[in-house]
C-alpha cells in the first residue's frame, strides 16, 4: 500500500502528542476534558442507548449451539 501524507502527518502529531504525556493515557485524557471544558462550547452528554435484550440472546444461543 503506497503511503499516504495524510496519514503520516496524522500518525505524527498523535505520536508527538502521546510522547509529550510520557504516553500516559490518563494524562492524555486529563488533557482533552481540560481542554474541552477551557474553551466554552458546551459538552453535548447523552444517555446511555438501551441494550437490544433479543440480539444478547440470540449471540447465546449461537455460542451454545442451540
Amino acid at each position: 500500500m503506497p503511503d499516504d501524507p495524510i496519514v503520516d502527518e496524522i500518525r505524527r502529531y498523535r505520536e508527538d502528542y502521546a510522547s509529550r504525556f510520557d504516553f500516559d493515557i490518563d494524562a492524555m485524557v486529563d488533557d482533552v476534558q481540560r481542554r474541552q471544558t477551557s474553551d466554552g462550547r458546551p459538552v453535548v452528554r447523552r444517555p446511555p442507548r438501551p441494550v437490544d435484550k433479543t440480539w444478547i440472546a440470540e449471540e447465546v444461543r449461537a455460542v451454545r449451539g442451540r
